[in-house]
C-alpha cells in the first residue's frame, strides 16, 4: 500500500507565497516522475510542474517564473513553492507519482488534494 499526503495549503493574499509538500509512504521500491496538478472548481484537472527522478523540470505557463518544484529523495518527498500568487491560481492542488512496488507492480498514485485560495 502506498500513501501520498499533500501539505500546505491554505488562503494567502494576492502576491502572497506557500510551500506545498508531499509525502509518499508505504511500500516503495523506487519513485520516477512526481508532479503537482490542480483543479479549480468547474475546470479540468491540470498539470502544474514536474519533476523527473533526475531533477529535470517542466511547468505549465501560466506558473513559469513564479512556482518552483523540487524533491527530497531520501524522504520521498515533493514540494512546490508557489510565489507571487494570483486569484486564478485558486485550486485544489493535488500531488501524483509514479512509484514502483515493493512486490513488482508499478502504478501513478495520487493524494487526495489540498485547497489553496488566493483571496484578498
Amino acid at each position: 500500500q502506498v500513501q501520498l499526503v499533500e501539505s500546505g495549503g491554505g488562503l494567502v493574499q494576492p502576491g502572497g507565497s506557500l510551500r506545498l509538500s508531499c509525502a509518499a509512504s508505504g511500500s516503495i521500491f523506487s519513485i520516477n516522475a512526481m508532479g503537482w496538478y490542480r483543479q479549480a472548481p468547474g475546470k479540468q484537472r491540470e498539470l502544474v510542474a514536474a519533476i523527473t527522478s533526475g531533477g529535470s523540470t517542466n511547468y505549465a505557463g501560466p506558473v513559469k517564473g513564479r512556482f518552483t518544484i523540487s524533491r527530497d529523495n531520501a524522504k520521498d518527498t515533493v514540494y512546490l513553492q508557489m510565489n507571487n500568487l494570483k486569484f486564478e491560481d485558486t485550486a485544489v492542488y493535488y500531488c501524483s507519482a509514479g512509484i514502483a512496488t515493493m512486490t513488482g507492480g508499478f502504478y501513478y498514485y495520487w493524494g487526495k488534494g489540498t485547497l489553496v485560495t488566493v483571496s484578498s
